[in-house]
């Protein structure tokens, strides 16, 4: 077991790492899409696009009565510092939008309606 300082953010942490194997291989971290948002019905009336994670809105790029087409970013959302686009599930139009910018919204809820 070998004990590092590490500085994170100005703060400073000790950790103990223990030495499997050693080799010169290059680790890459695994790269990330965005979340994308699960379509639900909505009683018949269309469908609710829901947030893929918490986070605030920070922009709406369509407004009510708004034809959209299905993979098209309707909303962005920042989540942890990085800006997610969250897509339409289906071409439609915009019914009702649910959400204002700058709203705080958790996990699965609704941000609008296409119909």
């Amino acid at each position: 077991m070998k004990i590092y300082k590490v500085k994170v953010n100005g703060k400073v942490y000790e950790v103990e790492l223990e030495s499997v194997t050693e080799n010169d291989a290059k680790v890459e971290a695994p790269k990330q899409e965005a979340p994308k948002a699960a379509p639900v019905a909505n009683d018949g009336n269309g469908t609710e696009l829901k947030a893929p994670l918490q986070g605030t809105i920070l922009k709406i790029n369509v407004a009510v009565g708004d034809t959209v087409k299905k993979g098209q970013a309707v909303i962005i959302l920042e989540a942890m510092k990085l800006e997610n686009e969250v897509v339409a599930p289906c071409d439609g139009v915009v019914k009702n939008i649910l959400v204002s910018k700058g709203q705080s919204v958790n996990n699965q809820d609704a941000l609008l309606i296409i119909g």
